[in-house]
């Protein structure tokens, strides 16, 4: 069985968000509802924010009156409260900024979910977002445009991301964006239609880039605006993409039920249409973040219907799968393995993977990194330490701090086993390596209201300055 939809208790925040939204609430409707029904009149909306941020879980006698409130099973908002607390409220490596964007891009996931027409999701495309800078006589680009003078337009950029990493390629997308952006605001209304596709596409590709950066809230930014573009464009198949990349993201930042909900509704809501390639990768997303969750079921549920979907076709695949193959659906099970706890089969298909890669020094150096992990567990120190090593070096050689992050997972297996002669050479190298490692990019302050006009003046959301294959 293909797991098709959220299923059993998620994270209590995002499902107090989904069931608000499905009324049509605000959070001080929220509030108000709280305070008629438990006659305590000092709850406040800034509460409920909290709760549905997971800053903070509310206790039982908050959760009974949400139950009452929100007319759902008591039991459901219990279950998803103790899931909660078992993963954690917050994943540590998001910040009260990357909390915000997790939830805001979770809350537009459930509403497509609960909606897969995208009618509920209507609204200024681009609201909170910088506003456009530059005169107004800018031209807009056309759909793939790379001819204006110091941009690069979405074919190169696609063609690079085969080479390099984030770091170095995450302002171009930013830049391209922002273009895009200012576009799409200054067009009139039949403009705005015909740049939502590359609106779109471009949103995807900068979170994807901003996440390979590092810059985990300006990918979760940048992919928010891209599934808003791709529903209100009628593209599912690419809203499908939107979350199964933020899905990626959100695993890589140590938040698998997070990645689970994205993967499984980005599944469930954009396989119509969806071409083979698609549906494989959209079950892959499904898996890995399954496996990263302890639920090695689902995982090997997901991994099962991956493989019938059969092997993507480069002839009917969308442009914006310009970097998925056989060998990377190959890597994607491997990995998968590696989590669910199967390190001999993740060998055998990670290895040739590995090794035929050294042309894209950032495949090799992610899935090299998922090889030396699986050698780990197989106690094979002196292959782990030589497979890892490699991997070192075609992460300098790409600019990928995400390649450098699963490198850092290796890194701490290897510390439980400090007085293997392999293992000391290796964490050497690892030191010497250092100054020449990408670091992920910081994630600035996001301009606010008040302050857009001036503060964020040519600027997009960093969003496509951010983590994720």
């Amino acid at each position: 069985m293909i797991p098709s939809s959220p299923s059993g208790p998620g994270l209590l925040g995002p499902l107090l968000a989904e069931l608000r939204a499905a009324r049509g609430w605000s959070q001080q409707r929220v509030a108000a509802e709280l305070c008629a029904a438990s006659g305590v009149p000092t709850l406040t909306r800034h509460e409920v924010s909290r709760w549905e941020r997971q800053l903070r879980l509310p206790g039982d006698f908050w959760s009974a009156w949400l139950a009452a409130v929100l007319g759902v099973p008591g039991e459901l908002l219990t279950g998803a409260a103790a899931r909660s607390r078992r993963l954690g409220a917050t994943p540590a490596a998001v910040d009260a900024a990357g909390s915000r964007a997790r939830l805001a891009l979770l809350t537009l996931a459930h509403r497509w979910a609960a909606d897969p027409t995208g009618g509920t999701l209507a609204g200024p495309l681009t609201d909170g977002l910088p506003p456009p800078s530059g005169p107004v006589g800018d031209r807009v680009p056309a759909a793939g445009s790379d001819d204006r003078p110091g941009e690069v337009g979405l074919a190169v950029l696609r063609r690079w991301d085969d080479l390099l990493g984030g770091g170095d390629l995450a302002a171009h997308g930013a830049r391209r964006l922002r273009r895009v952006v200012r576009g799409h605001r200054l067009a009139g209304p039949a403009g705005r239609r015909r740049l939502l596709p590359e609106l779109a596409e471009s949103a995807q590709l900068a979170g994807w880039l901003a996440a390979d950066a590092g810059d985990l809230t300006g990918g979760l930014v940048a992919y928010r605006l891209a599934l808003r573009a791709a529903l209100a464009a009628g593209d599912r198949p690419l809203a499908g993409h939107v979350l199964g990349s933020a899905s990626h993201l959100l695993a890589g930042a140590g938040d698998p039920a997070g990645a689970l909900t994205l993967a499984r509704i980005g599944y469930a809501a954009g396989r119509d249409g969806a071409s083979a390639g698609l549906r494989a990768l959209l079950l892959h997303r499904v898996a890995l973040a399954a496996a990263l969750a302890g639920r090695g079921r689902a995982a090997g549920q997901a991994l099962a219907g991956a493989g019938r979907v059969g092997a993507p076709d480069p002839r009917r695949e969308p442009p914006w799968l310009y970097w998925l193959d056989e060998a990377e659906l190959s890597a994607m099970t491997g990995r998968t393995l590696v989590a669910v706890g199967r390190p001999t089969d993740a060998v055998a298909l990670l290895a040739p993977v590995v090794a035929g890669g050294r042309g894209r020094p950032r495949r090799a150096a992610v899935y090299g990194a998922w090889l030396a992990r699986a050698h780990l567990r197989l106690d094979a120190v002196p292959e782990a330490c030589a497979v890892a090593g490699a991997a070192l070096l075609d992460a300098v050689r790409c600019g990928s701090p995400r390649a450098v992050g699963q490198l850092t997972e290796f890194r701490r297996g290897l510390a439980d086993r400090p007085d293997e002669p392999a293992s000391r050479r290796c964490a050497e190298l690892f030191t010497d390596a250092r100054p020449y490692l990408p670091a992920p990019t910081p994630a600035g302050p996001r301009p606010t209201r008040a302050r857009r006009a001036g503060a964020a003046a040519g600027r997009v959301p960093r969003g496509p300055t951010s983590v994720g294959a």
